[in-house]
């Protein structure tokens, strides 16, 4: 059992329909991701609603689950206005 078991679900399925997604995961272990825990720690210090450069951490994915991501996700909807939401609810609230 993990803490994000529900999320890492949902990040294996839309990577398996050829969706490459980030999670957390991406952000400490891919080590082709160099830089963005640096650039996380920058946006965790700026104000909400700060712009921010999303293609350096994105530019290699089509969607985001779990953290970091979800923390920002109405930075996220101005920068991809286009983007599809995906709404998960967990059984137990």
């Amino acid at each position: 059992t993990t803490l994000f078991r529900s999320t890492w679900s949902t990040f294996a399925a839309l990577n398996k329909l050829g969706l490459p997604c980030y999670h957390m995961q991406e952000v400490i272990m891919n080590k082709a991701n160099t830089g963005h825990l640096d650039f996380w720690r920058k946006v965790a210090n700026s104000p909400p609603g700060s712009q921010q450069d999303w293609d350096k951490v994105f530019a290699n994915y089509t969607a985001t689950v779990d953290n970091p991501g979800c923390c920002v996700w109405r930075e996220l909807m101005v920068a991809y206005p286009d983007a599809k939401v995906l709404l998960t609810l967990h059984p137990r609230g």
